[in-house]
């Protein structure tokens, strides 16, 4: 729980996480006069490439939920994932830090740590009702029985479920389920069965709670049956009059690929692989649909603030069977920190403070949810022992400023990054050599000019060392209170 004092001063507040999870930590805010305090959503789709979406300019995929989204907010053109991989952003997006402080560097590599602080602690703190909807894959979720990819015993030591880091409601797997009958092993075209038997259940399971699997409402299509639970979770919480934060992560369109016939319909002209692919992200824009009607239906959709972003590029080295996926203009995907990795789709819509119909070119990425809700609420994070990777962008976003003060730094096996408002460095060999583009005259990545800009190299590549070796202390456990 948080307990703040609101004033114009600097304070000390304490935060106590959890007397079972965390010790006492001090952190140190400013707590401002007039805080907003919106309703909160954090949409994220899994493996969504930037050219995967309408707003984007996708001619065949229909996503008409989220083309109205950018049409009703911001498009933020330049927004990017943490990772090049799903669990790393995940965590990014609950805490403000880079993954690799806390060691979850891969998808199905280390947990979400106790002493981590996450959104939805803070906002439970502050009066929030906190849900988790969707794939997690920042822990295991049982240790007594084997569940998807770590779930059981042998993965007790990653045991770290949403309903242990500030969640009040979760319906949540630990990693990917099929994209349609999400319990149900597909046939092996869909893609990413494993040695699982076409037919049978396939071994990761939903739950509410510790010990507490779900067994019906699961046929179908998979981001239906996440949204069946998380309507009647803000309905309550609308009529109850509380201010609700709620985490919703799609498994689509991440492989096995597979849409109903209803939705594979609407592409009877394309390929199977296609109407799979294509279809599934159609059934989940209308259940984006869905979850904006309810908001409008409940009279909070002014007071609802919704981020909708990709956790990174599209799956496959090329567009094959059913990684279809588009990264538009950019080079690279899945796994890669070229641009089309981590350079995703995203849009930001929140009536009330936002006006409608812009674009924005300034540089977000997931590591920014953190700061710049809390300081939407009022408080700026203050504590140089526990860093953040993150800044509080919504001040940029609301004067239209496309330039942020810091960096976006960039970690994933051997290749490592950073970005600054025009140039972006890349090592793939991790910092032995160097390229170096010009995004704002090369977005996609064509031109290496480091023999060109060498100070601008030599620059770039001292503030990426720095970080990363504080990164190395982090993990570490220099940012925790002993």
């Amino acid at each position: 729980m948080i307990e703040l004092e609101s004033k114009s001063r600097p304070i000390w507040c304490v935060i106590q996480i959890s007397s079972f999870l965390y010790s006492l930590l001090l952190v140190p805010v400013y707590a401002h006069n007039t805080p907003d305090r919106p309703n909160i959503i954090l949409i994220m789709a899994d493996d969504l490439g930037w050219g995967d979406v309408g707003f984007n300019g996708n001619l065949y995929i229909k996503t008409p939920a989220l083309d109205e989204m950018a049409k009703q907010g911001i498009q933020m053109n330049r927004f990017y994932s943490a990772s090049a991989v799903c669990s790393p952003t995940r965590g990014s997006a609950l805490t403000g830090r880079h993954p690799e402080r806390y060691g979850i560097t891969h998808a199905n590599v280390g947990h979400l740590k106790r002493q981590e602080i996450t959104l939805a602690e803070v906002l439970k703190g502050q009066g929030y009702r906190t849900g988790h909807f969707g794939k997690w894959h920042l822990g295991t979720l049982t240790v007594k029985e084997q569940d998807a990819n770590r779930g059981g015993p042998a993965g007790a030591k990653d045991y770290s479920p949403p309903w242990e880091n500030g969640f009040d409601v979760c319906f949540s797997t630990e990693s990917k389920v099929p994209t349609w009958d999400p319990m149900v092993t597909p046939d092996a075209s869909a893609g990413d069965i494993g040695k699982r038997t076409p037919g049978e259940h396939f071994g990761t399971y939903y739950w509410v709670g510790e010990d507490q699997k779900v067994s019906d409402n699961l046929e179908g299509d998979d981001s239906r049956v996440i949204m069946d639970r998380v309507i009647p979770f803000i309905k309550d919480a609308a009529e109850e009059k509380t201010p609700f934060f709620t985490v919703v992560w799609f498994h689509t369109p991440h492989l096995p690929v597979l849409a109903g016939p209803e939705y594979r319909a609407l592409y009877p002209e394309l390929s199977e692989d296609k109407q799979h692919y294509f279809g599934s992200i159609t059934a989940m824009d209308e259940q984006i649909g869905r979850l904006r009607e309810t908001l409008r239906e409940l009279g909070v959709a002014d007071d609802t603030m919704i981020w909708f972003c990709s956790d990174n590029g599209p799956e496959g080295k090329e567009q094959v069977n059913r990684t279809q996926g588009s990264a538009g203009p950019f080079r690279g995907r899945k796994r890669s920190l070229y641009e089309g990795g981590v350079r995703v789709p995203a849009v930001l819509e929140w009536p009330a403070k936002i006006s409608k119909g812009r674009k924005t070119n300034l540089p977000v990425s997931t590591n920014d949810y953190f700061p710049t809700i809390l300081g939407i609420l009022g408080f700026e994070n203050e504590d140089q022992a526990h860093p953040l990777d993150g800044v509080n962008v919504f001040p940029y976003l609301a004067d239209q400023v496309e330039k942020r003060p810091n960096p976006i730094f960039f970690k994933f096996q051997k290749q490592e990054a950073i970005m600054d408002n025009q140039f972006k460095l890349y090592s793939s060999d991790e910092g032995n050599t160097y390229e170096l583009y010009d995004l704002i005259k090369d977005p996609g990545e064509r031109e290496d000019v480091s023999t060109s800009y060498p100070d601008k190299v030599s620059n770039l590549s001292a503030q990426l060392k720095a970080w990363l070796l504080s990164c190395q202390e982090s993990n570490s456990g220099h940012d925790y209170v002993k």
